[in-house]
């Protein structure tokens, strides 16, 4: 019984998104647009025609994104206190905060080097900045 039922999960998990992708990009391929002519013009998903990408929405998207342009200005040990702040304030934001921290810990690697960068290293997020120091530092 349970082999059965994990067989039936693996195969949702392998079927599901698939079949989400697929009824996506089949209900935008065509949007009629709005105005005078609309039946004659036509928007197509393509992504050869894309030439920007959007820009991330989620909150932790955009925390994480601010953060990094300020460890860029200022220092990690500013926005890893930032970081600190922010999980306080919003405590919806404590889910990612290791994967910021970490996305942070490889930044400074790459701005100030590894020896500098594990010097901004403390206890934000579990240790998450100096595993991201870590990381990086074993991937240059």
């Amino acid at each position: 019984m349970t082999h059965t039922a994990r067989r039936i999960g693996r195969t949702f998990a392998l079927v599901l998104p698939v079949v989400l992708v697929l009824s996506g990009t089949l209900a935008v391929t065509s949007v009629p647009w709005a105005g005078r002519n609309s039946e004659a013009r036509m928007l197509t998903a393509s992504s050869e025609n894309v030439s920007v990408r959007a820009k991330s929405s989620a909150p932790h998207e955009l925390l994480r994104d601010k953060l990094l342009a300020e460890l860029q200005e200022k220092d990690p040990g500013t926005a890893l206190t930032h970081l600190q702040r922010e999980v306080e304030a919003s405590p919806s934001l404590a889910g990612h905060c290791m994967s910021i921290a970490r996305a942070l810990g490889r930044a400074a690697v790459a701005h100030y080097g590894p020896t500098r960068a594990q010097a901004y290293s403390r206890p934000v997020c579990d240790t998450s900045f100096a595993a991201g120091v870590y990381q990086q530092a074993q991937g240059s």
